[in-house]
């Protein structure tokens, strides 16, 4: 079994003090709040957004027929695996039409770990990205569902402001279009762009997006979408404090406080990494803090210039818990990449850096040009993701091609427990299905079954950046590792690794699975 026996975290013991300085602010210490008062996080209980957020004995809100809204993290690990594995595929060249792939995942199956079936979207040039559920256990909490189900997925195109949704009924194999919302509605009813994130949560779905209106460089935000019609209802955000970059948001249910994180705006990531912005320190470097059910600025906590681009957060799924990670690409003090966990600390939020991912030296020639005078290959934090038990974090670095594997039953002290190479900016290593086959991309967007004993990895980042650091093409595809959830491990799927033809010429970049997964759902019972 692929394993590192050695730990590669980092664990500093020192907390970064929040703020409330503009975007770009290099302060560690606590500002007011417009209007002159400290603002104090809002106790762990309370707010519309936490109103039923009770514990497993509490009566169930809402009937519904759809076994997939599970109550507790418990029951969701308990439930039966994934049949299916949905994954988006886009066209770098916007000459065809983006696609939703259905995988098999079931291994007694023949048609285990092929493509199932491809459904194209109806436009050009959308650029896939992430993509969600309508409905998934936090439904069970809150109101806005008349007949809470897990049926539709939403697709957001990161380019084209578009988003199209597709029912998974009849036929979950060969989801079918039903809708598409024009970049119009959303920006006139929201006054965003470039949907990116989206969750299903009070009073709507929550669609982050990292645009302004039609050419609008900011400030990026959240948008609210209908639960049921998907009509884009409105921005969510009633006072925003200092936040103008936006990327990620999720939220602890119970203690009605939401989480965003910061990358940058349209300008700065359509055209690729920009090395002024990077080396100028203009990506997003932050955390924000929020009342989850007015969308009222609460905290911002700098982790410190250096940190660029604060990407995936992964809040703990025990909705009693009120911690969380988050991912940061690169560090421009040494190209190390990090983990943060944020906590909270009296009545405020604190973030410590937990884990950190160092540069590997590497020869110039072997390097793409955006790297050669540095002779070095930088990690890439791009993804996260955290076990629905709450125990196994995994952190995926593009750059070296590397899935790690931490325990952090003491999340303030992960403990680093396995590796696998795939891919990779230099090694190209290569999947045991395809051992003479030398890969490019590295691990990226990390899904995790229910039960922790399956994570499936795919390979594309975004398409100018793959172009960056890439240049001889991704190609495409999507491996399944099988984890040991009892002492730690990972091992390849030699029997699982859809690539190349098999997504005919498309990236793929984010995978769901079929009954929910690690990144799905947010729950509301213990």
């Amino acid at each position: 079994m692929p394993t590192d026996p050695h730990p590669r975290h980092a664990h500093d013991g020192h907390d970064s003090h929040d703020s409330h300085e503009g975007d770009h602010g290099h302060g560690g210490h606590a500002a007011h709040q417009p209007g002159g008062a400290t603002p104090h996080l809002p106790p762990p209980a309370g707010g519309r957004g936490a109103a039923h957020a009770h514990d497993e004995s509490a009566a169930r809100p809402h009937a519904h027929a759809d076994p997939t809204l599970y109550r507790s993290p418990a029951e969701a690990a308990a439930a039966p695996p994934e049949p299916l594995a949905y994954v988006a595929g886009f066209d770098r060249a916007a000459a065809r039409p983006d696609a939703l792939f259905t995988v098999g995942t079931d291994p007694t199956s023949d048609t285990y770990g092929r493509v199932l079936a491809r459904t194209d979207l109806s436009t050009l040039g959308d650029e896939l990205h992430h993509f969600g559920w309508n409905a998934c256990s936090s439904a069970l909490a809150h109101a806005g569902h008349h007949h809470a189900e897990r049926r539709y997925l939403l697709l957001p195109g990161l380019r084209s402001s578009r988003l199209h949704v597709y029912d998974t009924r009849p036929d979950p194999a060969r989801p079918r279009l039903v809708k598409v919302i024009p970049a119009a509605e959303l920006a006139a009813k929201a006054g965003y762009s470039r949907p990116h994130t989206l969750h299903c949560g009070p009073d709507g779905v929550f669609l982050s997006c990292l645009g302004g209106a039609g050419d609008e460089e900011g400030p990026g935000g959240v948008a609210l979408l209908d639960h049921e019609t998907f009509e884009v209802l409105r921005a969510w955000e009633t006072d925003r404090g200092p936040q103008h970059l936006a990327y990620d948001v999720w939220w602890h249910l119970h203690h009605n406080v939401a989480v965003t994180s910061e990358w940058g705006t349209p300008g700065m990531v359509e055209g690729g990494l920009d090395p002024e912005l990077l080396l100028g320190r203009r990506y997003g470097h932050a955390l924000h803090f929020w009342e989850l059910d007015t969308g009222r600025h609460l905290q911002r906590i700098d982790l410190g210039d250096e940190h660029q681009m604060v990407l995936e957060l992964r809040p703990a799924h025990d909705p009693g818990r009120d911690w969380g990670f988050a991912g940061v690409v690169v560090s421009v003090a040494d190209l190390s990449a990090s983990v943060w966990l944020w906590h909270r600390d009296g009545d405020r939020f604190a973030a410590r850096k937990v884990v950190t991912l160092p540069a590997e030296p590497a020869d110039p020639a072997l390097l793409p040009p955006a790297l050669r005078p540095f002779g070095a290959v930088p990690p890439l934090i791009t993804d996260i993701n955290l076990s629905v038990d709450d125990r196994w974090l995994y952190v995926s670095a593009w750059g070296t091609g590397e899935l790690h594997q931490y325990d952090v039953r003491d999340p303030f002290r992960p403990r680093h427990t396995a590796s696998v190479r795939l891919g990779g900016i230099t090694a190209r290593a290569a999947h045991p299905a395809a051992p003479d086959l030398p890969l490019s991309g590295g691990p990226q967007m990390v899904e995790i079954s229910r039960d922790g004993r399956r994570v499936y990895l795919t390979n594309s980042l975004y398409g100018a950046w793959d172009d960056q650091f890439y240049p001889e093409g991704t190609g495409a595809w999507l491996a399944k590792l099988d984890a040991d959830t009892e002492r730690g491990g990972l091992r390849p799927d030699a029997r699982f690794f859809p690539h190349g033809d098999a997504f005919g010429g498309l990236r793929v970049h984010q995978t769901h699975l079929a009954g929910g997964d690690a990144s799905s759902d947010s729950y509301c019972y213990r």
